[in-house]
C-alpha cells in the first residue's frame, strides 16, 4: 500500500513506473497494445510534462472488444443474481483497499487535489460498486391482474452489450457509475475514458482482470473521439446501447451515428446551474454551499453553481462575503495532501476559460477578483476564482458552459423574476434555492427547468435516485430504478386464465 500522506509525489512515480512502455487497451482479459501501435501523450495539468503514453485504439480495438464482450454477455447474463452481487462487491471491496493508487493516479492526471481523490472520489467509486451489487438483490417485477380473465407480470433482461464514454473531470466517479449497474444488471460492456484522463480506467481493469468477472465481460479501449475509439463506438452494430457524459456537441454526433443502428442512448451533458439565495436564507450555510458549488474542481464540475442570483435585500452584503472567501482560495500542488484547489485540466481549457472572462471585461463587466492566473504558479494550467458583476444575464459567460472557477452574480427582486433568469438558458441539469421558507422552496423548485434541484445543500446525492438533465443537459436518467430501465429491456408476460 502506498502512503501518499508521507510522500505522494514518490507514490505517483511510483505508480508511473508501471507505464513506462505505455498504458493498454484492456480487451478479452488481456491488457493489449493497439494493433497500429499508435499512441498518444497524458499530461499533468499541474506541470504540462507528460505522465505516460497511452495506446490509441480505433475501430479495429472497438471491433475486437465488441466481439469479446458479446461472446462474454451470453455467458454472463445468465449468472444468478446472488453470484453477479457477490462478485460485484468483491471489486468495490478491492477499490478500497487500492484507494491510494487509484487516488495517485487520479490527482495526476486530473488536477484535483488529493484530499478530494482519497477522501470522496475513491469511496464513492467503491460505493458504485456496493450499491448496485446490493441493489440487484432486492428488485422486485410488476404483476396487472386483468380481473379473473389473465394475470401479465413483467421480466427485466438485460440489454447487451453497452458502449460507456464518460468525460475527464471525474473519470473514476462517473464511469463506475455507469460501469458498475450496466455489470449488474448482466451486460456486457466498452469503458472508453476520455484521452485527458486515461489511468485510473487502466487500474480499474487491472483491479477487474484480478476479480472473478468472466473475461470480456469488461472492456477498455482508449482513443479519441471523432474518427476513433468513441465514434467506433458508435457505429458499430454489436453494440446496443450507449452511456454518455460530456458535451451537448458530442453528444450530438453519437446520437447521429447512433441512428442507424437504433441504439439505445442515455446522456448527461452541459450544465449551468442557478443558485438562488433568498434574504431570509442562512446566509452562512448559503455562503459556504454556493463557494463548493462554484469551485468544487476548480469548477470543472457539470453540476456546478456558476450562476448566483441573490435577492437584493443581502445582494451587496452577500457578494461582499463571497469575494472575500473566494479571494482567500489559492490554487497549489494537487499532490500536496493540504491543497484544495487545484487545476485546470488542459491550457486549450485554461485559454478558453480565460477568453470567456476577457469577453466579460471588454464587454464592460466588473471582475470583481481572479480572472488571471495566480502569479506564483507559471508551469501549470492554474486559475484564481473568478466573481464576475455587472453583466447582463444573455451575455455568453451567464448563458456558456464555461467549465472554470468563473462565478456570475446579479441581484433579483421577486419569485417570478429569479425563476425566468434561471430557466434562461439552454440548459437545466440541476440547481439549488437556499431558504427557509418551505412553501417558497416547493413552488421555486417546481418552476425551474432541471433534472435536480436542491434546498439548502448542494450536491448530496442519493444512489437510488434519478440524475439527468432537461433541454440540452440531456436524455434519460441513471440511478437506482432508473439504470435499471436502461440496462435492461423489459417483456411482460400475459397468462390467459
Amino acid at each position: 500500500m502506498i502512503n501518499t500522506e508521507a510522500s505522494p509525489s514518490a507514490a505517483g512515480e511510483k505508480l508511473l513506473d508501471r507505464y513506462k512502455g505505455g498504458v493498454q487497451h484492456f480487451i478479452a482479459g488481456k491488457f493489449v497494445g493497439s494493433n497500429t501501435g499508435r499512441q498518444f501523450e497524458t499530461l499533468n495539468p499541474a506541470t504540462n510534462q507528460m505522465l505516460a503514453r497511452v495506446s490509441e485504439g480505433g475501430v479495429d480495438e472497438i471491433g475486437e472488444a465488441a466481439h469479446a464482450a458479446r461472446r462474454a454477455f451470453e455467458k454472463w447474463s445468465r449468472v444468478p443474481v446472488a453470484e453477479r452481487s457477490r462478485i460485484l462487491r468483491a471489486i468495490g471491496d478491492e477499490i478500497l483497499k487500492r484507494k491510494e493508487e487509484l487516488a495517485v493516479l487520479e490527482t495526476l492526471d486530473t488536477g484535483k487535489p488529493i484530499r478530494d481523490t482519497l477522501n470522496v472520489d475513491v469511496p464513492r467509486t467503491a460505493a458504485n460498486f456496493h450499491f448496485f451489487a446490493d441493489y440487484i438483490k432486492f428488485l422486485s417485477s410488476e404483476t396487472y391482474s386483468m380481473d379473473d380473465q389473465a394475470l401479465n407480470y413483467t421480466l427485466y433482461h438485460p440489454a447487451g452489450v453497452a458502449g460507456i464514454i464518460t468525460p475527464w473531470n471525474y473519470p473514476l466517479l462517473l464511469s463506475t457509475w455507469k460501469i458498475a449497474p450496466c455489470l449488474a444488471f448482466g451486460n456486457a460492456c466498452i469503458h472508453k475514458p476520455a484521452e485527458l484522463s486515461p489511468l485510473s480506467a487502466a487500474l480499474v481493469a487491472e483491479i477487474i482482470q484480478q476479480s472473478e468477472l468472466p473475461a470480456g465481460t469488461f472492456n477498455v479501449v482508449q482513443g479519441f473521439g471523432p474518427n476513433s475509439a468513441g465514434q467506433a463506438i458508435s457505429q458499430n452494430p454489436n453494440i446496443d446501447l450507449i452511456s454518455f457524459t460530456g458535451e451537448d456537441s458530442t453528444g450530438k454526433a453519437i446520437m447521429a451515428d447512433a441512428a442507424p443502428h437504433l441504439k439505445k442512448l442515455s446522456f448527461e451533458m452541459g450544465g449551468k446551474a442557478p443558485n438562488v439565495i433568498f434574504a431570509d436564507a442562512d446566509l452562512d450555510a448559503a455562503l459556504e454551499g454556493s463557494l463548493q458549488a462554484a469551485y468544487r474542481h476548480s469548477g470543472q464540475v457539470c453540476l456546478a453553481g456558476s450562476r448566483l442570483f441573490v435577492e437584493r435585500p443581502i445582494y451587496q452584503d452577500f457578494l461582499r462575503r463571497f469575494v472575500e472567501s473566494s479571494m482567500k482560495i489559492q490554487p497549489g500542488d494537487p499532490m500536496d495532501p493540504i491543497t484544495t484547489f487545484g487545476v485546470l485540466i488542459s491550457k486549450d481549457h485554461l485559454d478558453k476559460v480565460s477568453g470567456y472572462v476577457e469577453r466579460a471585461r471588454t464587454d464592460g463587466a466588473t471582475i470583481c477578483c481572479g480572472g488571471k492566473r495566480p502569479p506564483n504558479l507559471t508551469e501549470g494550467n492554474f486559475y484564481l476564482p473568478t466573481v464576475i458583476t455587472d453583466i447582463d444575464s444573455k451575455h455568453a459567460v451567464c448563458q456558456e458552459e464555461i467549465f472554470g472557477p468563473v462565478v456570475t452574480l446579479l441581484p433579483f427582486d421577486t419569485d417570478e423574476e429569479v425563476v425566468a433568469y434561471a430557466n434562461g438558458t439552454q440548459y437545466g441539469l440541476s440547481g439549488s434555492i437556499w431558504t427557509q421558507n418551505l412553501s417558497r422552496a416547493h413552488k421555486v423548485a417546481a418552476a425551474i427547468r432541471v433534472g435536480t434541484m436542491w434546498v439548502n445543500c448542494w450536491q448530496l446525492r442519493d444512489y437510488r435516485v434519478p440524475l439527468g438533465g432537461v433541454k440540452k443537459s440531456g436524455i434519460g436518467r441513471e440511478g437506482g430504478r432508473h439504470s435499471m430501465e436502461f440496462f435492461t429491456e423489459v417483456k411482460n408476460i400475459c397468462i390467459k386464465l
